[in-house]
């Protein structure tokens, strides 16, 4: 029954993002991360376009050109950089706007998770980064937090997850590191020359 692969489907990725939000040091975000999910909104449309190998928004979708869900989703929670877009300052044009950096480390977790979930055995570090750089051009993002997502997803497919958080916890959540796009590209030319 869809039903209950969709619940085990949602509620693994739940467990994976709170396992990291705790390493990190992020305990409410990792208990609250998409809570969402569970309510009949999104999980209706979770079971009855349930694949097991990519979201179900994405076959809600194709189908009807939209997915309600997904809107539904992306509104209620604030690791989504689509809920951080907003008319800019200089005109009636949609930005990414600066997302507050607990949240881009929980955006980072979370398409880990994903990537684990959806690709199984097949996972590999530059999986969620892979991923990433596929739809790239269509991300609306502040530069700030693209920068920082960008090195740390660039950080785990070199330097692998346990290193990855290790430096998420010790040097972006205690903010030892500018959160600014050009000292974060810097950090990240350095990680891919491997200094």
């Amino acid at each position: 029954m869809n039903a209950l692969r969709h619940f085990g489907t949602i509620t693994k990725h739940k467990l994976l993002v709170m396992k990291a939000c705790f390493q990190v040091g992020l305990y409410r975000q990792g208990l609250l991360h998409d809570l969402s999910k569970y309510g009949w909104t999104e999980f209706r449309v979770g079971c009855r376009y349930y694949q097991g190998t990519r979201s179900p928004n994405n076959a809600e979708r194709e189908e009807k050109g939209y997915s309600s869900a997904w809107l539904h989703h992306k509104g209620r929670n604030k690791h989504h950089y689509e809920y951080w877009i907003d008319y800019g300052t200089h005109g009636a044009v949609l930005e990414g706007m600066k997302m507050p950096v607990n949240y881009v480390v929980e955006m980072y977790i979370d398409r880990v998770a994903a990537s684990k979930n959806y690709q199984k055995e097949k996972y590999r570090d530059d999986s969620a980064l892979a991923y990433y750089m596929n739809g790239r051009q269509f991300h609306v993002l502040h530069d700030d937090t693209r920068a920082l997502l960008e090195l740390l997803l660039e950080m785990l497919a070199i330097k692998g997850e346990k290193a990855t958080n290790r430096f998420i916890r010790e040097e972006v959540l205690s903010h030892k590191i500018p959160y600014e796009k050009e000292p974060l590209l810097q950090l990240k030319e350095q990680l891919e020359k491997g200094s």
